[in-house]
């Protein structure tokens, strides 16, 4: 198989998430599609976030923020909270939001699992800021649980693939981690 250079841009699919933070004291979120787990014990998390963004001020103003998960039937909604700013438009009727343990990382009742973090670290880019959070609590809805623990396939998560700007949904499941690959044995 052939292999193509195509520039410098990045193709990796990544899971969109909606940051929830108070800025001067009222509900923001914002569409991220930068986020990854980014330790095991405490739990982290970490979103990247553009420099000139809104949202950054309500986490460095009150050292929280939430990461809510929408399932596919809120595609319209997330959509729009990356495209409006907080600075501009006020995105705290957008969905019904609650708290939880931090007062000031609003989660949305909507989305199928909301995290609530407590900011560890910013770590300043270029063009982007890594947000890292400890994870203080996670909400999930009560029909989306299968054997204890959270059903992908009913959280039904939404997933950016860029250069093209593509919304997509998740697919079938095809293997499981840390077992498959055992049967693979090679000789070193």
């Amino acid at each position: 198989m052939n292999k193509e250079q195509i520039g410098n841009n990045f193709f990796i699919p990544m899971p969109v998430v909606l940051v929830g933070t108070q800025v001067s004291g009222n509900a923001n979120f914002m569409t991220v599609g930068w986020v990854a787990r980014a330790n095991a014990n405490p739990p982290m998390i970490v979103c990247g976030i553009g420099n000139h963004h809104y949202t950054p001020k309500g986490i460095e103003e009150n050292g929280t923020f939430s990461v809510n998960i929408p399932s596919t039937d809120l595609i319209v909604k997330t959509d729009y909270c990356g495209i409006v700013s907080g600075s501009k438009t006020d995105k705290s009727k957008v969905f019904d939001i609650f708290y939880g343990n931090l007062k000031t990382a609003p989660l949305i009742k909507e989305c199928p699992v909301s995290i609530e973090c407590k900011l560890v670290q910013i770590i300043p880019l270029p063009t982007n800021s890594l947000y890292l959070g400890e994870i203080v609590g996670v909400w999930v809805d009560g029909e989306i649980m299968a054997d204890g623990k959270p059903d992908i396939n009913s959280i039904d998560p939404i997933f950016l693939s860029m250069p093209d700007n593509r919304y997509w949904n998740l697919g079938e499941h095809i293997g499981y981690a840390w077992s498959d690959g055992k049967d693979l044995q090679l000789n070193e």
